[in-house]
């Protein structure tokens, strides 16, 4: 990913050092792990990421029953209207 934007913020001085221990920890940068979140928050992936991930869910395969079998399981059985 080419990197031509530069964004300015202002963090208050404990975000700003709780990030940077984040950071560290992690072996990354500050500006990674911000772009980090805010495509983990806003969901900005790029189009390659999308495909590759609706590919992952398509091989996978779920065990899923017949329509009338789901709603006998899921809705509760009517109650007697007398004793």
């Amino acid at each position: 990913m080419e990197l031509t934007k530069k964004t300015t913020i202002l963090l208050s001085p404990d975000l700003h050092q709780q990030l940077m221990e984040l950071a560290t920890r992690r072996g990354t940068s500050l500006g990674a792990l911000v772009r980090e979140a805010c495509t983990a928050t806003y969901g900005l992936v790029d189009q390659e990421a999308r495909v590759a991930a609706a590919e992952a869910l398509a091989a996978r395969s779920f065990p899923v029953d017949a329509p009338d079998v789901r709603k006998r399981e899921s809705v509760p059985a009517p109650k007697p209207l007398r004793p």
